[in-house]
């Protein structure tokens, strides 16, 4: 592990159970997934309390929904929302042109372990993070997490806000990492109010259309940031 992060609590075999699991369960909803969710319920009920129960959750949700319906709810949440995709670079950089860099630095991180990522994915979907954190590298791929704290705080937010059933797979992917500290706190509470950086015209704000006075675009909106908690649990 880098001198500049620090080591996990969880034993190996933990964090890559509780790391393939939550990649499995965020993924797609279609026949390839349902076929690993028996697996996946098998596998995690090793793992401690705080991945187990609310990745047991998701992994119920996912058995029990109709398909059809999960796969338009998975739609909504992670394709029209924008504060609850799955990039991780964009929490960060936004519609920016460092975003280009910060995708650049995980590819380079991939080749570092000889891991060649197909060019039909980006390298910082959640999925493939944890993925490759869990079966090829999981230095490297802790120290891609931990660089990208904040922004899967603010998902992990957004999504128990939305009452999503895949806020269980942030839930677990955060209980292996270590607690916020002040300043990370301060980067979470700052994206939360004023959103990712944007640079291209038209983009639309972190906020309320109606309240803002931007004009409602005819393709997908944000819903406001999620409230943001203090780790003693009062509102910041």
């Amino acid at each position: 592990m880098s001198a500049r992060h620090p080591r996990p609590t969880w034993s190996p075999e933990q964090l890559t159970v509780a790391w393939q699991s939550a990649s499995v369960l965020l993924g797609y909803p279609d026949a390839d997934q349902a076929q690993a969710l028996p697996l996946v319920a098998e596998a995690v009920t090793g793992l401690p309390a705080a991945a187990r129960d609310p990745l047991g959750e998701v992994v119920s949700h996912l058995r029990s929904a109709d398909r059809g319906a999960l796969q338009e709810s998975y739609v909504e949440t992670f394709d029209n929302r924008r504060r609850c995709n799955l990039f991780l670079t964009y929490f960060a950089h936004g519609d920016t042109r460092k975003r280009g860099v910060a995708l650049l630095r995980f590819k380079q991180t991939y080749l570092r372990s000889g891991f060649l990522l197909d060019e039909s994915e980006l390298p910082d979907h959640l999925c493939v993070v944890l993925e490759y954190a869990a079966t090829v590298d999981r230095a490297l791929g802790w120290g891609l997490l931990l660089d990208h704290r904040a922004g899967l705080e603010l998902l992990r937010l957004a999504l128990l806000e939305e009452e999503s059933p895949w806020a269980g797979a942030l839930e677990a992917v955060c209980s292996t990492l270590p607690p916020l500290r002040g300043d990370e706190w301060d980067a979470v509470r700052r994206l939360a109010v004023e959103g990712p950086p944007a640079e291209e015209v038209g983009l639309t704000p972190y906020g309320d259309p109606a309240l803002t006075g931007t004009p409602v675009p005819s393709g997908p909106t944000d819903l406001p940031m999620p409230a943001m908690r203090s780790p003693e649990g009062s509102r910041a």
